[in-house]
């Protein structure tokens, strides 16, 4: 109490001049209309930037909210168009077995949503970490996609983390086709330029086009059929020249790749546990 009578007693004539002032420029804006209106537009301008400030900041901090639900639109986009080629064809043709199979597998494809932690591109064995787990329903092998397309499938699990095995990576072998046909092959990566991956086993009789899309082919329970994969860009022959390898130019841009989806197939573990147990028969 001492310190602040010491402090307005040696200071006393500033914060006269502070009142004094602070009166005469609330008597100025008051009873004169020319300065009252420059006071009123001057302080509506610093509250409309104050509040298109904190609107910008409130638009920042949802970005990430926006970007995973943008993520789940653009893949149940995808799977609605290829249901929907799929039931066009149904219409004009009598489908396969193995063709309506495919098409209820889509009906019990659920997406779970997951941001990445770590990331890598420039390695040949490159891995990606998602901040979700065991604990929200992810297990080994399942598929993982983004908007864009494929990314990769689940190679180790933990209760809170999952690691994925990306396209962008030497072990990775996916089954994919050209759309719109029944020519399937395996997708694969050199190590190269992550933008672009090798399309193997085509059959020489196949017929397709500089530009013609690429997608998963079902033909495994990891993936249904039809999510995009990305666009044949060259055309060339395997080593042994008894089919094609072609070149995709992909969909996934894994340099700025933020979130994904891990695709939960509602048969997916009783289609693995038969297909282990087809496995070890055939060892035998």
């Amino acid at each position: 109490m001492r310190a602040l009578l010491d402090f307005i007693a040696k200071y006393y004539h500033w914060l006269i001049f502070v009142v004094l002032e602070g009166v005469s420029l609330m008597l100025l804006f008051q009873f004169n209309r020319y300065q009252h209106s420059l006071w009123i537009t001057a302080l509506t301008e610093m509250v409309s930037k104050v509040q298109a400030a904190e609107a910008e900041a409130l638009r920042y901090l949802t970005l990430g909210r926006a970007n995973e639900q943008l993520t789940r639109r653009n893949i149940i986009l995808e799977y609605n168009l290829e249901q929907a080629t799929r039931q066009i064809a149904i219409l004009t043709h009598d489908s396969t077995g193995t063709e309506r199979i495919q098409a209820e597998r889509i009906n019990g494809l659920e997406l779970i949503p997951a941001k990445i932690v770590t990331n890598s591109i420039k390695r040949r064995d490159n891995l990606i970490t998602i901040d979700a787990g065991e604990a929200d329903g992810i297990h080994e092998e399942m598929g993982v996609v983004c908007g864009t397309g494929l990314v990769g499938i689940v190679y180790r699990t933990s209760k809170h983390f999952s690691v994925i095995l990306p396209l962008l990576n030497s072990h990775s072998h996916i089954s994919c086709r050209l759309r719109g046909s029944e020519y399937f092959g395996h997708l694969t990566w050199d190590g190269g330029n992550p933008l672009f991956a090798q399309l193997d086993d085509i059959p020489r009789h196949a017929r397709f086009n500089i530009g013609d899309i690429v997608e998963t082919s079902g033909f495994s329970s990891v993936f249904p059929p039809g999510i995009f994969v990305g666009k044949v860009d060259a055309i060339g022959n395997s080593d042994d020249g008894l089919s094609y390898k072609l070149r995709v130019h992909l969909a996934t841009d894994f340099a700025t790749l933020q979130d994904v989806c891990v695709v939960a197939q509602q048969f997916q573990p009783e289609v693995q546990e038969l297909e282990q147990q087809s496995d070890s028969l055939i060892a035998l």
